[in-house]
């Protein structure tokens, strides 16, 4: 897959040195030059120095032919202008976009952009590790607004059905006994150590939580 990072801060060196190491071409872009020292010194990728927001310096990274393009500067504002070009007019197919400021997070939304904003993400990551009470997040979607959460069954709550727990916010995809899962059914009767796993909001599985309590 030929691949455009936009940006060689420390985001967008690693995402491009993951995505070369995975076998992928890739072109990394930055208006500073001295930028693509942070990139490991086996990385054989291109980099394209100049202002992204130039039509030959995106010509110059192969936007014509890029199959993905992620947009990871440290400015919101030109993350949105890179990835909106890239889509309307380059026709990118796979376009992924940095919310480097929470409080801009709505203006990139309102390009219909693919966030992905860190800061709020490992915010609420940060949260949950401390306050958490039991049920572990194994999965986290978009900007961890969803995330899937495993949940092992105590002895207090053996001989009651699946039913019991689910929550409007956090609902079973299966449930595992023994090493082997199943699809959840709600009057599936739960044993001592079942793992249950919710698809739920931080509503969801704090409603869970109080009913694991």
């Amino acid at each position: 897959m030929k691949v455009i990072v936009v940006g060689c801060g420390r985001v967008g060196a690693d995402l491009a040195y993951r995505l070369y190491k995975n076998g992928h071409e890739i072109a990394i872009i930055d208006n500073v030059g001295a930028a693509f020292n942070t990139l490991p010194t086996d990385f054989q990728g291109r980099t394209v120095e100049g202002d992204v927001l130039s039509q030959s310096v995106l010509h110059r990274a192969g936007i014509e032919t890029a199959d993905a393009l992620a947009a990871v500067t440290n400015s919101d504002a030109l993350n949105a202008v890179v990835s909106h070009v890239a889509k309307k007019i380059y026709h990118v197919k796979n376009v992924v976009t940095r919310n480097y400021d929470p409080h801009c997070r709505a203006m990139l939304e309102a390009f219909g952009l693919e966030i992905v904003g860190s800061t709020s993400w490992g915010a609420q990551r940060m949260e949950e590790v401390i306050t958490r009470t039991g049920p572990e997040p194994v999965f986290s979607a978009g900007n961890g607004e969803v995330e899937i959460y495993e949940v092992r069954i105590p002895a207090n709550l053996a001989g009651r059905t699946l039913r019991d727990l689910t929550a409007p916010e956090a609902i079973p995809v299966a449930v595992t006994r023994a090493g082997r899962a199943d699809m959840p059914n709600p009057d599936h009767v739960l044993a001592e150590d079942d793992v249950v796993h919710f698809s739920a909001t931080a509503d969801g599985i704090r409603e869970i939580r109080a009913r694991l309590d």
